[in-house]
């Protein structure tokens, strides 16, 4: 007994409908990945342009343009973030023993 023959004309169109079904998960891929270069074409437009208004923030907030007030309390700023990371504390916690029944079952020592 023969289950399927290349004369049976369902054979043909279980072929056509996988052939199709191949060719149209391929044409959905290419549509999504078609969406997502324009999105990232646009975001990479915008990160662009973001850059070049920072670049020229910047280059108008030289130090050279800054008033001399600006330039005080950047000095200030330095001066007193490094005298507070040179004057830090120990930062020692010190645990004093304290005898309790508790305690005495977990640390023999005591």
């Amino acid at each position: 007994m023969q289950l399927l023959s290349i004369s049976d004309p369902q054979i043909w169109l279980l072929a056509g409908i996988s052939v199709l079904v191949v060719f149209t998960i391929l044409l959905i891929l290419v549509l999504i990945l078609g969406i997502f270069t324009a999105i990232a074409k646009k975001t990479t437009a915008k990160v662009k342009t973001v850059k070049s208004t920072i670049e020229t923030s910047l280059e108008a907030k030289s130090f050279e343009k800054a008033s001399d007030e600006d330039k005080a309390a950047v000095a200030m700023a330095l001066y007193l973030y490094f005298n507070e990371r040179d004057n830090r504390e120990s930062r020692v916690l010190t645990i004093v023993p304290y005898p309790s029944a508790w305690g005495a079952t977990l640390n023999p020592r005591l």
